[in-house]
């Protein structure tokens, strides 16, 4: 049997599926994932070029793909090391 004399909810500030609350930190992670996505996909873009060319095909990850890629191993390393 439920005690309802009380006013108190115990998780209010609990996250809701139509509140979620917003991770410390995730905007700063997402500004560092951009930046080194985008410093990545050049040579992403060159080292799928010259795997295309030898091999003669283009089924293998693209460059955005392989760029995508290294932005992820890379940027949580970065914020390991806080």
């Amino acid at each position: 049997m439920s005690d309802m004399t009380t006013d108190f909810a115990p998780d209010e500030a609990a996250e809701t599926p139509h509140h979620p609350v917003k991770r410390k930190g995730q905007t700063e992670f997402m500004i560092y994932f951009v930046i080194i996505f985008l410093a990545t996909l050049p040579l992403a873009t060159l080292t799928w070029a010259i795997q295309a060319f030898k091999t003669r095909s283009f089924t293998n990850k693209g460059p955005m793909a392989r760029a995508w890629t290294q932005a992820r191993i890379i940027t949580p390393m970065i914020f390991s090391a806080y």
